[in-house]
């Protein structure tokens, strides 16, 4: 969901000519080995993008499954939130990948080893927000928060980072990813936000069950303020295709709602 979502976020970036940053701020080691004893260990790719490979062609996923495709089916690693991004940059455009933890940023610095629109940076990414914003060189962009939410106080610290976004680099999209296990935490969440006075927030949410079990993901979601225009049908789009691709036994309570939670 969230990559999907992402390529057609920096996709509606790419209309205009003029430069834009992505500033990735969790971004993990860049890339997964489908391979890897804790992937072959779950098994959880199978039944996700394994699944979704074979989607039709003509679909609102086809932009996604085209950018996955080769690297699943010929090197078998599946492609992280700044690979996708990599990707999609033309010239004009640049990529910051922010990444606290050492085993992820050795992985995430081979990967763009030489790279002059890539660049990575071992730092905590909430911290990099201040220090990198407002952008330099680019009056637009996109910022995606994608922490692990293995903290408690995670959901604050996205709506403190939203806030700040908002208040130093204002033409930019903010996309901030974040699991429902259930539904208090997100609730706590939108009301933060909404009480910060953000503005243009569209919460896109999909769920494989009823957010009744803390103790599982039982769906996720990606928070998009200063949406482009369009975005909102699109996402809609996606997310049915989504659901229609992932329907299997075990996810017959899919469910996806796009709801604005705060107009322009």
């Amino acid at each position: 969901m969230k990559h999907a979502l992402l390529l057609a976020l920096i996709r509606a970036l790419k209309r205009k000519p003029a430069g834009f940053l992505v500033l990735d701020t969790h971004a993990g080691c860049g890339r997964y080995d489908l391979t890897s004893e804790e992937a072959e260990k779950t098994g959880e790719w199978c039944a996700g993008i394994g699944q979704l490979l074979n989607s039709p062609a003509a679909t609102p996923l086809a932009d996604y499954l085209d950018a996955v495709r080769p690297n699943v089916q010929d090197r078998h690693r599946y492609p992280g939130s700044p690979a996708f991004a990599r990707a999609e940059l033309r010239p004009q455009d640049q990529l910051i990948a922010c990444e606290l933890h050492p085993e992820d940023v050795r992985p995430l610095r081979r990967l763009f080893h030489a790279d002059p629109q890539a660049a990575v940076h071992h730092r905590d990414g909430y911290e990099a927000l201040r220090a990198l914003l407002p952008a330099k060189d680019f009056k637009r962009g996109l910022i995606l928060i994608d922490p692990p939410f293995e903290k408690p106080d995670d959901f604050a610290r996205c709506a403190e980072a939203v806030a700040l976004i908002r208040n130093r680099f204002r033409a930019g999209i903010v996309a901030v990813w974040y699991p429902i296990k259930h539904r208090t935490p997100v609730r706590a969440f939108y009301t933060a936000l909404q009480d910060a006075g953000i503005r243009d927030m569209l919460a896109c949410e999909f769920l494989l069950r009823p957010p009744v079990d803390p103790s599982r993901l039982n769906g996720c979601g990606l928070l998009v303020v200063n949406a482009p225009f369009g975005f909102e049908d699109e996402a809609r789009n996606i997310l049915e295709a989504l659901a229609v691709g992932l329907r299997s036994p075990d996810a017959e309570d899919i469910k996806i709602t796009i709801e604005r939670l705060a107009e322009e």
